[in-house]
């Protein structure tokens, strides 16, 4: 027989750890907010080509001295490909900032030919764009699933499914604020996956749930509940599992321009599962969820009496 665990014993401890965790979220968001890329924020971006592996930090520094000490150089496909991006700078002319990197690039390589690949500018107007349309991305799919859950089983189930996600998402953005990690498009892009992901691992214990429901008639909704979890638990942890070794795969091999998506995800999937488990099921519970609200609708006698 397999072990039962009593997941909803704990639930009032862990809906204080989300709680906790979401205000501290909040308030880095509100203090230091994020630090967003060139992607939202407008720059200049710049691909370069060199005959054999380079090390980056004989870059950063060539490009510091010469007062570009924000400027992001990273790998970008193999070791002898290096992308340089800059942030806008008031009064100084984009293709004069990226003539003048490039020119500096090549003196610190000396002998060595050094190729531009790509040199690409991004306004403040379209940077702003994109965070807002980022934005509205994610309220949407919110939005979006809040309909779907509703339709498909009960409104508490979508409310907790939503509230879920909010949690998922908030946290994320937190860890992001807190180390103050660079956010791009690439982690807006894994922030709408963790939300996908987290949405299926939620319908996989909703759905296990409406089925006891109305198979366990004698037991109370936190026993249902319960049961459901450790019926669908290793289902769950094998998909996170092999999930998040994927994911550790490309943050450790994937080159610094994949890193922060894998890591967004990483963090994602960690805080979904949990969230699948204790969360969404839980605020389901609070919200008074009970075998009645599943039931199928009885047929009307009179309807069936006139059927053919």
């Amino acid at each position: 027989m397999k072990r039962q665990f009593n997941f909803m014993g704990g639930r009032k401890i862990a809906l204080t750890l989300s709680t906790l965790l979401i205000l501290v979220s909040l308030v880095s968001l509100f203090i230091r907010g994020l630090n967003v890329g060139i992607d939202f924020t407008g720059g200049t971006v710049i691909e370069l080509g060199y005959p054999q592996p380079v090390d980056l930090q004989p870059i950063r520094d060539t490009l510091a001295k010469a007062g570009y000490g924000d400027a992001i150089v990273q790998h970008f496909g193999s070791a002898k490909e290096v992308l340089v991006r800059l942030a806008p700078r008031e009064g100084q002319d984009k293709a004069e900032v990226s003539s003048q990197v490039i020119q500096l690039l090549r003196q610190q390589a000396g002998n060595v030919d050094v190729q531009v690949r790509r040199v690409d500018f991004v306004g403040p107007q379209v940077g702003e764009e994109l965070r807002e349309d980022g934005g509205l991305a994610v309220l949407y799919a919110l939005i979006a699933i809040l309909i779907y859950v509703s339709l498909r089983f009960e409104y508490r189930f979508s409310l907790g499914a939503v509230g879920a996600l909010i949690h998922d998402v908030i946290i994320t953005l937190g860890v992001f604020s807190i180390l103050q990690l660079e956010f791009d498009l690439s982690v807006l892009a894994a922030i709408l996956a963790v939300i996908g992901y987290s949405l299926n691992d939620t319908i996989v214990v909703f759905d296990r749930i409406r089925e006891n429901f109305r198979k366990l008639r004698k037991k109370d909704p936190v026993e249902v509940v319960n049961i459901s979890i450790n019926e669908t638990l290793s289902r769950t942890l094998m998909t996170s599992a092999t999930t998040l070794l994927v994911l550790f795969s490309l943050y450790a091999f994937g080159g610094e321009v994949i890193a922060s998506f894998a890591l967004a995800l990483i963090i994602g999937v960690f805080v979904g599962t949990y969230s699948s488990i204790y969360v969404a099921s839980s605020t389901a519970l609070m919200m008074g969820i009970s075998r009645i609200d599943l039931m199928p609708p009885e047929k009307n006698d009179n309807e069936a009496e006139a059927r053919p």
